[in-house]
């Protein structure tokens, strides 16, 4: 069944019946113009388009509706602008797309809290594991180093797949990052403009003798890594 067309004019038309006019919406019916309150469809209320289940729940909601086109020149063709509805079906499908949006944010927000617990529980095991590979690190670095590294969204070493599980490799190059900005002139090298590869090579030296301090002594032999 196709459905009633209702057409916004782009010249200026007046109602066969009542002569009523300008109309900004019309039905052409044996090619004259009505208006809206002519064709019987007065009472109805225009829902623009844009909104894609606030439409189809009015829609449904009505029983009577009618789709709003106007004609586009450049394109030559009619272009759907919205929908006729009663009153009623489109207070019905605001209330349901309201509800639905309540409770979209509901589950946000519990999904966010759940992550947030994850997050503080991994940084928690993150912690505890820089600790044991460096167990003279002091503890609000460490902390420090696995909340900066974990963060959600950052990319860092601790979002990666070898850094959720924690893979020794990982961790190491987390704290080694952080003993390069922190504790080196790395950053200020950058920023004369030593290119990266021989900045790093001039601050590998301190990196290596910061983390064999935190290592301790029984694990600095085995302990040294390379830049």
């Amino acid at each position: 069944m196709e459905p009633l067309v209702v057409v916004e004019p782009l010249k200026q038309r007046r109602c066969a019946d009542c002569r009523r006019g300008p109309l900004e919406r019309m039905i052409l019916e044996f090619n004259s113009p009505s208006c809206l309150d002519c064709a019987d469809l007065g009472h109805l209320v225009f829902l623009p388009r844009g909104n894609a289940a606030l439409t189809r729940r009015a829609r449904e909601a009505s029983g009577l509706w009618a789709v709003v086109v106007r004609h586009n020149r450049q394109r030559t063709r009619y272009e759907r602008q919205g929908l006729l509805v009663e009153e009623v079906a489109l207070a019905r499908a605001e209330a349901a797309c309201l509800a639905d949006a309540e409770a979209r944010a509901r589950r946000r927000e519990r999904d966010a809290s759940r992550r947030a617990a994850r997050d503080v529980r991994f940084t928690a095991t993150l912690t505890a594991e820089i600790l044991r590979l460096f167990p003279y690190c002091p503890l609000d670095r460490a902390a420090d180093v696995a909340a900066h590294t974990s963060e959600r969204g950052s990319g860092r070493v601790g979002r990666t797949a070898a850094g959720r599980a924690l893979d020794e490799g990982a961790v190491t190059a987390a704290v080694r990052a952080s003993v390069r900005h922190l504790d080196t002139p790395y950053d200020t090298l950058l920023m004369r403009g030593i290119p990266r590869h021989e900045a790093r090579r001039r601050v590998a030296e301190a990196i290596e003798a910061t983390l064999a301090r935190w290592r301790g002594p029984e694990r600095e032999a085995g302990g040294m890594g390379t830049e």
